[in-house]
């Protein structure tokens, strides 16, 4: 029995992922701004369910957490960083308070549990972290620039760990959702940004279309990225990176053509920088 730890568990990819996991016959931690959601979504699982109050911002509450659920269980195999937050503006549309806020939550909230978690996983010799990141962590666009600057941060963070962590026994993958089916797009997770500017009307104002239009209407189905992040917890040579979803391995597909692309044309300015003694 793997024990869980997932952030943001009282809705979308965070409560689809304990159900899957606890129908498997793990233990989970859910942790939530509200548990008594996360009890409501899961009931009558028994004792390998545990509940707990989180906000991902309070370093201090994501250590009691931890100490909780080690109380518990005695272990932590799995973090699923999910807690997160979305804002929908240009850039030049988003104030100081608006884009402070998803990184709270986004980047600082992530590293302040991971820092709560791995010393658990260090000890242990053991452990997978599952960084759920976006394809907007890996290509972004007009009236997603803030949010996929920290999910971007994620990657980069992610990246570094995986090779900090891997001589240590704990495997760290990205995860990359495309557009998935639930309540992201609402304005509870997504916020928009107060100020609007016409300017941008052709751009993020579209952008802005566009999110109210998909809103539970994304292809994306949740119970199957669930299950895939559950086998991904399993598999024996995890990747850095799991994308899923058709429009995600679209987007990657289409920006690693792009770099690819402009490397080759811009080659000889890049590698015309090198000084003279070091050719």
């Amino acid at each position: 029995m793997r024990v869980w730890f997932i952030t943001g568990a009282s809705r979308g990819f965070g409560l689809e992922i304990a159900r899957r996991a606890l129908s498997e016959g793990d233990a989970v931690v859910a942790t939530a701004r509200d548990p008594k959601q996360v009890e409501a979504a899961l009931p009558d699982v028994g004792d390998r369910l545990l509940a707990v109050r989180l906000d991902v911002t309070d370093e201090a509450a994501a250590r009691q957490a931890v100490t909780t659920a080690v109380d518990r269980f005695g272990r932590i195999d799995v973090l699923v960083n999910n807690a997160g937050r979305g804002l929908l503006g240009g850039v030049e549309e988003a104030s100081d308070a608006e884009v402070r806020a998803v990184y709270e939550v986004n980047v600082f909230g992530l590293l302040a549990v991971s820092r709560a978690v791995l010393p658990v996983m260090r000890q242990q010799g053991s452990g997978r972290v599952l960084n759920i990141s976006s394809v907007g962590g890996f290509t972004t666009g007009p009236g997603w620039g803030v949010y996929g600057s920290t999910k971007f941060a994620v990657e980069g963070l992610s990246e570094a760990m995986r090779g900090e962590l891997a001589p240590l026994g704990v495997q760290v993958t990205i995860v990359e959702p495309g557009f998935f089916r639930t309540d992201f797009l609402d304005d509870s997770s997504l916020h928009s940004t107060a100020r609007v500017i016409e300017d941008y009307a052709e751009t993020s104002g579209k952008t802005r279309v566009v999110a109210v239009e998909r809103n539970h209407a994304q292809p994306g189905d949740p119970v199957k990225a669930a299950e895939a992040i559950v086998a991904l917890a399993a598999a024996p040579n995890p990747p850095m990176r799991l994308q899923l979803g058709a429009d995600c391995v679209a987007r990657v597909e289409a920006k690693l053509q792009q770099v690819a692309t402009e490397l080759d044309q811009w080659r000889e300015v890049a590698v015309g920088t090198v000084h003279d003694d070091a050719a």
